[in-house]
């Protein structure tokens, strides 16, 4: 296992519900004004932010107070993030560190760029800490079925294996590429590559690593069912001379997974419960849907399940970032719970300050949960305005 990264927000604790409303709210106000003053602060400030801070009508220093002073702030412009120098995102404190860069985006132009140090680690940490032991075992070995390159999920899976004591073996994907051959209508080439990575996969099983875990994205973990469930794993064992084990290899049980950690706005209640029912042996494989990007880091879901219709409800990291289901005519004017919304994310760590960054996705506006006693959204999905259409997709 691996120690703790340092800076993980201490868990919110209260005797009665109401208690936990009140000091996640009073740590978040803190923590607000303290991500804020470090960001704009000329001995340990973020370039970008200490130039823009000329143009505000407000002292950032002086006039933040709690987190509703948030809509002092401009709507963050995905366009800042497109092209360099990426320095001017480090902040002045951290100059002399190591620092990585995620991409987002990039289909198309420019892609969306941002500076990483800890972060990763400790979004990922804080994500393990909602894992059951049972479903994903400590010392476990994992599978990231899921894309890689630019992107942060490769190195955050690893992470995660790490922290939690095992070993992560990953497969090469490259999503720009599928979005580039479904934007030409080349379907047959994008499933191809989808197969591809599958067999990536079925190769990684068939070493004998002892993998119970894994990441995958949605439409990923029903072609990796299909291919099992079509004996594509007892060929791979075939072909290696290997035996088959008995009672045969082909549903995700049988190959030995037991957890699965997964995400994506694909997650919808049939999806869901389809999932559960048929390829994850009704519950016995264990699924946590999570919803979140690279800027903003992970949101986690109540467990899900029949009890309550296969329902998805995330939560963001409070108070590292925040999620907020606005008006999409007015981003000051937070809808009322069970309204639909416009998803706007905030982001408030040390290495990365993003005030209210309207994401491509609305959903619903949750009430707090006993573990997250913060507001959450279900049924995210593509902000009907900005989809123009029906979206197509393959990972």
């Amino acid at each position: 296992m691996l120690p703790d990264t340092p800076g993980k927000p201490t868990p919110v604790t209260g005797a009665t519900f109401d208690e936990k409303l009140a000091n996640a709210r009073k740590q978040l106000d803190a923590h607000f004004v303290e991500t804020v003053r470090w960001h704009f602060s000329p001995e340990t400030g973020t370039p970008f932010w200490l130039e823009k801070a000329k143009t505000f009508d407000f002292n950032p220093l002086t006039d933040v107070k709690t987190f509703d002073d948030i809509k002092r702030f401009p709507i963050f412009e995905d366009e800042w993030l497109r092209g360099g120098p990426v320095r001017k995102w480090v902040p002045k404190a951290y100059a002399d560190r190591g620092v990585y860069v995620f991409e987002t985006g990039g289909t198309t132009g420019l892609p969306k760029s941002r500076i990483v140090i800890d972060d990763f680690k400790i979004d990922y940490e804080m994500m393990s800490d909602t894992l059951p032991d049972k479903a994903f075992p400590r010392g476990s070995n994992w599978l990231m079925l899921g894309p890689s390159g630019p992107r942060r999920l490769r190195l955050a899976i690893e992470h995660l294996a790490q922290y939690r004591g095992g070993i992560c073996f990953a497969v090469d994907l490259d999503p720009r590429w599928v979005v580039k051959c479904i934007k030409d209508r080349k379907i047959s080439e994008a499933n191809a590559y989808k197969e591809h990575c599958i067999e990536q996969a079925l190769t990684v099983l068939a070493g004998g690593h002892d993998i119970k875990c894994m990441f995958t994205t949605p439409k990923l973990l029903a072609a990796f069912d299909e291919a099992l469930r079509n004996g594509k794993l007892e060929d791979k064992f075939r072909s290696l001379g290997k035996p088959i084990p008995a009672g045969g290899l082909r549903s995700i049980k049988a190959a030995g997974i037991i957890g699965i950690f997964s995400g994506g706005t694909e997650f919808t209640p049939q999806f869901t419960r389809e999932a559960y029912e048929e390829m994850l042996d009704n519950g016995d494989v264990y699924m946590t849907p999570t919803y979140g990007n690279t800027l903003m880091g992970l949101a986690c879901s109540k467990p899900i399940g029949p009890d309550d219709g296969f329902k998805i409800t995330y939560y963001a990291p409070q108070p590292r970032a925040v999620i907020q289901v606005v008006n999409p005519d007015n981003f000051d004017e937070i809808v009322p719970y069970g309204a639909t919304g416009r998803v706007l994310l905030t982001t408030l760590t040390k290495e990365f300050f993003v005030p209210r960054f309207p994401e491509r996705d609305e959903g619903e506006r949750e009430k707090p949960y006993e573990k997250y006693p913060w507001d959450g959204v279900s049924g995210v999905r593509p902000f009907a305005a900005l989809a123009g259409g029906t979206v197509v997709g393959v990972y």
